[in-house]
């Protein structure tokens, strides 16, 4: 069935859909997870408080590396919001639908990014 004329995806479209979001949900969860369980073994710091400048240069590169793991533990729970905020778009019906054109997004778009709220016409549009 084309997608032409329609206004929105079947039950059974938007059950593959939420398929695929549920499955990306908790893998983004885990790694959500492993990045806190690192930070927080990051941020405590070990007995050893001698002022070498190894040390110095050691503390500059922990201190990169958990700004780092920040950004990424950032990243990661923004995408999990957007995946959520997706399965309250399957449940109130308005997924697929892009917000700029109201023209249903395509499969293949959702299922490579199945939080995006933007057909790819108005994601080229908009750069």
């Amino acid at each position: 069935m084309s997608q032409e004329g329609k206004t929105a995806y079947s039950p059974d479209e938007l059950k593959e859909f939420e398929d695929i979001i549920l499955s990306k949900l908790a893998m983004a969860k885990e790694e959500f997870n492993s990045l806190k369980e690192t930070l927080s073994k990051k941020n405590d710091s070990g007995t050893d408080n001698t002022a070498s400048t190894s040390k110095l240069l050691e503390d500059g590169a922990d201190t990169l590396e958990r700004e780092s793991l920040s950004q990424l533990a950032a990243r990661q729970q923004k995408f999990i919001i957007n995946l959520e905020n997706a399965l309250v778009r399957i449940k109130n019906g308005t997924y697929g639908v892009c917000v700029d054109t109201g023209k249903l997004i395509s499969k293949e778009r959702l299922r490579a990014v199945p939080h995006t709220m933007h057909s790819i016409e108005a994601k080229m549009a908009k750069k």
